[in-house]
């Protein structure tokens, strides 16, 4: 008797033999975790050497902190709504298929005028990538302004 036959009944007469479904261990990825702020939320999509990929939703009538990062640089895209950006002394309008750089360095915010939510992706790039590593100049929730970065082995080079 083979492994296979043990502890089988035989199919009664005139009828078909099916087989099982045979169960299966595949799991499908889990999604990456979201992390809730006041202003929205944000999901961290991709992260590698030097580089995040972050999705950002902002809503309505809410703006994130007026804030710079020491170690990082910041493209936004706007995938949804519209996005009013203050980018060091200039504030500019960007619409869905629309996108700002903003240097290290830089004083910006990022805030949604509309009625809808802003979705944007963010892509960050630099030696230091930490969340951490902002700086709050004014902010709508009274949150702890964050101190720099912590030391990271790198020199802090301020604009003069």
């Amino acid at each position: 008797m083979s492994p296979n036959q043990r502890n089988t009944v035989p199919p009664m007469p005139g009828t078909r033999t099916t087989v099982p479904p045979v169960p299966t261990t595949t799991s499908l990825p889990s999604a990456p975790p979201t992390e809730l702020r006041p202003w929205g939320s944000f999901t961290v999509l991709e992260e590698g050497k030097n580089y995040k990929i972050k999705r950002i939703e902002v809503k309505p009538g809410h703006r994130l902190s007026l804030q710079m990062h020491y170690h990082r640089s910041e493209h936004w895209i706007v995938v949804s709504g519209t996005a009013k950006v203050t980018c060091g002394d200039k504030e500019i309008l960007l619409n869905t298929n629309e996108s700002t750089f903003v240097p290290p360095c830089t004083p910006h915010r990022l805030e949604n005028p509309g009625l809808i939510d802003l979705v944007l992706i963010e892509v960050q790039n630099g030696q230091y990538l930490g969340e951490d590593d902002i700086v709050r100049f004014q902010d709508d929730y009274a949150r702890v302004p964050a101190n720099p970065a912590p030391e990271t082995n790198m020199d802090h080079h301020l604009p003069s």
